[in-house]
C-alpha cells in the first residue's frame, strides 16, 4: 500500500496534539494493511507480534472459553487501538480479532510499544485510557450476565452498539456494520432461538427493525426501559 498521509490521523484522539514531525516518526515504524471481511487479524493465544490502530472498518473481538464456547467480547471501531497485549504485560493475544467488514489498519511491531508509549506520553495515555474503558465495560457485562434477565442483557447490548457505532437513518439508529442474531447471542450469553424470539417480539412492538445482518433501533427509550427492567408487562 502507498505511504499513509499523516492528515488522515492528525487530530484523532490517539494522536492529538502531536506535531507533524512526531506523527511522521510514529508512522515510520508502522505499515498499513488491509483485512478482508471475516479475516482473522490475530488469534487468541498467538504470539503478540504486532499492535494495531483501526483506520477504517469494524473488528469483532472473540474469545473461546475453556468449554469451547465462542463469546463476542466487544467490537472495535475506526479510530481505536487494539491488540496492545504488551500494554497489559502479555506476550500472547487474549482474544481473536476478526474483521467484521473490510478493514484498514496501521500495524506496528510489538517491540516498538514501550518506546512509543514513553516517547509520546499522550499516545501512551490514550492507550491506557482505552484499556481502562474496556475493562470497565467488561466488568459491567459480567454484572449484567450475573444479575439481569436475558431480555435486559440483549437490550443493553443493542443500546451499547448503537451508542458506539450507531448511524442515524430514517426512523431510527442503525448499527453501522453487519451483525447477525447469532452474533448478538454470543455477546449476551444466550441462544440464537432466544435472540430471534426477542427481536421478533420487539419488531412487532415497534422497538427495533431487522434486516439481513442489520438491526435498527427505532425506539431507544422503550429499549432502555427493558434494559433497566422498568417496562410494564
Amino acid at each position: 500500500m502507498p505511504g499513509l498521509d499523516r492528515s488522515l490521523i492528525e487530530g484523532l484522539p490517539a494522536f492529538a496534539g502531536m506535531r507533524p514531525q512526531e506523527l511522521d516518526r510514529i508512522l515510520a515504524g508502522a505499515h498499513a494493511a488491509r483485512f478482508a471481511k471475516e479475516t482473522a487479524i490475530f488469534e487468541q493465544g498467538a504470539e503478540a507480534t504486532s499492535f494495531f490502530f483501526l483506520l477504517d472498518g469494524h473488528i469483532r473481538v472473540v474469545r473461546n472459553t475453556a468449554e469451547g464456547q465462542q463469546v463476542i467480547a466487544r467490537y472495535i471501531n475506526a479510530g481505536e487501538l487494539f491488540g496492545i497485549a504488551a500494554a497489559i504485560g502479555r506476550d500472547t493475544y487474549p482474544a481473536s480479532a476478526i474483521a467484521a467488514v473490510d478493514c484498514v489498519a496501521l500495524v506496528w511491531p510489538t517491540g516498538l510499544w514501550a518506546d512509543l508509549a514513553s516517547r509520546y506520553p499522550g499516545f501512551g495515555a490514550h492507550a491506557y485510557r482505552t484499556l481502562g474503558q474496556r475493562l470497565q465495560e467488561t466488568q459491567n457485562r459480567v454484572m449484567e450476565m450475573s444479575t439481569e434477565q436475558v431480555e435486559q442483557r440483549v437490550a443493553h447490548a443493542l443500546l451499547r452498539l448503537v451508542r458506539q457505532s450507531g448511524r442515524k437513518v430514517e426512523g431510527g439508529i442503525e448499527i453501522d456494520f453487519p451483525i447477525s442474531r447469532q452474533d448478538i447471542a454470543e455477546m449476551t450469553g444466550t441462544t440464537l432461538h432466544t435472540v430471534s424470539r426477542l427481536l421478533s417480539g420487539w419488531e412487532n412492538a415497534g422497538l427495533v427493525r431487522g434486516g439481513r445482518q442489520k438491526v435498527t433501533v427505532t425506539d431507544a427509550h422503550g429499549l432502555l426501559l427493558i434494559a433497566e427492567g422498568r417496562r410494564k408487562k
